[in-house]
């Protein structure tokens, strides 16, 4: 009779989780923004959760939490129920924690639910450079060492990678590194002649290019973006750039490792909806982004390639503190 009794409750718990799992979510959500109110990544949020929450009937909160380049609000969230009721919205970043010494977690220990779309890289000029396309300022720079000069904007930002990417591609090229305290100042040196040349995400050059003030000479991706007709991919100059590419920042939405599957699937299904929204669609092409929304597999792959590329990178440009070997990670094509 007692091993009846238990058998019953059992069948009984079994019942009540899946009802649980079904009525998910029956509380309010708490989104965790990495970065500050204002900024692209607060944005993307605020702009794709509205309409995620609409797909999902449920409420989601979301709170900015900074410091630490974002490594405060990584940690929390990791350190949370892996429930579905506390989501990571954040960026690129957390990817690099390691290798920089920023901490000793990053997306591994997440599931990511949506990586929702990625800046696309590309390299300007001033427009009176001496070169018209990536080509002609490679084939420049090697015959004219340590004279083209090159915006900088620190260890571990976009434009320190991608000429990580370009000496690894062509060998070490002698160009002088001019540093500014991020992309607009140093965009604004390239227009003004202060530089010659600017790694920067197409977002952020789109106008000044538009405008004329300054000259694309490549976009670092695999395809051309139709946001630029007629600029080219730089794989199309060098198809060694593919096992770097695609690439460039990016924003997501993670739940901590062992949340379950279907609140993981309800999620990712609410932010594929979001994404498609012909708002924040809008959104992302006034911005220069790439729409993504991949979740499962294809998110992990994406996720794993972007940081054995980017952390190799940056190692042999002396730019970490810590090699990826240390954390297990493979070098790109390995």
């Amino acid at each position: 009779m007692k091993h009846v009794i238990l058998s019953a409750v059992s069948v009984l718990a079994i019942g009540l989780g899946a009802a649980q799992a079904e009525e998910y979510p029956a509380k309010e959500i708490q989104g965790i923004i990495q970065w500050g109110a204002g900024g692209s990544t607060d944005t993307v949020m605020r702009s794709v959760t509205p309409h995620a929450e609409e797909a999902l009937g449920g409420t989601i909160v979301m709170q900015n939490m900074t410091g630490a380049v974002g490594a405060i609000a990584l940690t929390h969230v990791a350190g949370s129920d892996p429930d579905g009721y506390t989501l990571l919205m954040g960026a690129e970043n957390p990817l690099l924690y390691k290798v920089m010494g920023l901490g000793d977690k990053d997306y591994n220990d997440f599931i990511p639910v949506s990586i929702l779309a990625r800046g696309t890289p590309l390299v300007v000029a001033n427009v009176d450079a001496p070169f018209d396309d990536y080509a002609e300022m490679v084939a420049y720079v090697k015959a004219n060492p340590g004279e083209v000069r090159f915006g900088a904007t620190g260890p571990g930002g976009l434009p320190s990678v991608i000429t990580a990417m370009i000496n690894t591609v062509e060998g070490e090229l002698d160009v002088i590194a001019v540093p500014y305290d991020g992309d607009g100042p140093a965009l604004t040196a390239l227009q003004g002649g202060a530089v010659d040349v600017m790694p920067a995400v197409l977002g952020i050059a789109i106008e000044g290019i538009r405008a004329g003030t300054m000259k694309p000479l490549a976009v670092f991706d695999v395809a051309e973006t139709d946001k630029l007709p007629g600029v080219p991919p730089v794989t199309a100059f060098n198809p060694a750039f593919e096992t770097y590419l695609p690439w460039g920042p990016f924003f997501g939405v993670f739940v901590p490792k062992g949340t379950p599957d279907d609140v993981v699937a309800k999620l990712s299904d609410a932010y594929a909806q979001g994404v498609a929204n012909p708002e924040f669609v809008e959104l992302m092409e006034n911005r220069g982004f790439e729409l993504m929304g991949i979740s499962g597999q294809e998110a992990t792959d994406f996720l794993t390639k972007w940081q054995q590329g980017t952390t190799w990178l940056l190692q042999d440009g002396g730019h970490t503190k810590a090699s990826p070997e240390e954390f297990g990670i493979a070098r790109p094509g390995e």
